[in-house]
């Protein structure tokens, strides 16, 4: 099982460093959960996030927003990410913590780390593919940067 999570979670980063956003909501269930959060906030149990998804209509209308509608400057994502921490079964989902780091590269070519953090994910079979229910993106910073638009 730990291949498959580490699988899923090397696909999911590829698909957003390789700038294929329509592919992003295919790695979710409907109805699914996805939010970016602080550790302050996670510790705290304050569900508020700076993104928030809570269908996969709603990480379809992100990624159309990105592309057709929202402002700002271009960027990519390279992810490095790490082995997956399997936590048991919750709820009838596998639980997962992963730890992750983010670096941005903008569009002169300045790198820079963005975000280091952890997933805590919810994950389940479907239809033989196994996709995140829920993946919280809780980030070590409480500051966030006001450029975040690309998924974490």
């Amino acid at each position: 099982m730990l291949d498959r999570v580490a699988r899923l979670n090397a696909d999911y980063a590829r698909a957003i460093d390789d700038d294929r956003l329509e592919d992003w909501p295919a790695f979710f269930t409907e109805p699914c959960l996805y939010s970016i959060t602080s550790a302050d906030n996670h510790r705290r149990g304050m569900p508020a996030g700076v993104i928030y998804a809570d269908s996969k209509g709603m990480l379809k209308d992100r990624v159309a927003a990105l592309r057709e509608a929202n402002v700002y400057e271009r960027q990519s994502y390279r992810h490095v990410v790490g082995l997956p921490a399997i936590l048991g079964e919750r709820d009838g989902a596998m639980r997962a913590e992963t730890p992750f780091l983010v670096v941005r590269i903008m569009r002169d070519g300045a790198m820079a780390l963005f975000a280091t953090g952890r997933y805590l994910d919810a994950l389940v079979e479907d239809a033989g593919v196994l996709r995140f229910r829920e993946r919280v993106v809780v980030c070590d910073s409480s500051r966030i940067d006001t450029l975040l638009a690309i998924p974490l």
